[in-house]
């Protein structure tokens, strides 16, 4: 069965003095967490993204701010409005994404199921095309 992206709802711990969510590695991603990142100081109008993984599967959870999220698989986008840290999007390997609209002074988490490996990207949606007819 084909993987997808979807939009996970995380934990989230309820208290007067501020609320608290988490992510554990294969319970609330299906994957063991080998790296993160973030991404921020995007300028109005710019676009982040714009590749697939062959092998890399993600979370992205925006913990302040908001973006879009464009999800490709070679014949379907999906767009995913984030703007809450309490829920993310799951985008396994084998998709083309972009981040996109970002609010001023948004931070994004990028959680990731490998270390970085530059063989891994597919950079080019034409050459991500021909790789998804394969």
């Amino acid at each position: 069965m084909k993987e997808i992206s979807k939009l996970i709802n995380l934990p989230k711990i309820l208290d007067s003095r501020g609320n608290l969510s988490f992510i554990e590695s294969n319970n609330h991603i299906p994957f063991e967490i080998k790296r993160t990142y973030w991404i921020y100081d995007v300028p109005g109008g710019e676009k982040r993204g714009g590749h697939a993984f062959k092998e890399q599967k993600e979370l992205i959870v925006v913990l302040s701010g908001s973006l879009d999220i464009v999800v490709f698989d070679g014949e379907e986008e999906i767009k995913y409005s984030l703007n809450r840290s309490y829920y993310g999007v799951y985008i396994p390997n084998g998709l083309w994404r972009h981040m996109e609209n970002f609010a001023t002074n948004t931070l994004a988490l990028v959680i990731s199921s490998t270390t970085f490996n530059e063989s891994d990207y597919i950079r080019d949606k034409e050459t991500y095309k021909a790789y998804k007819k394969k």
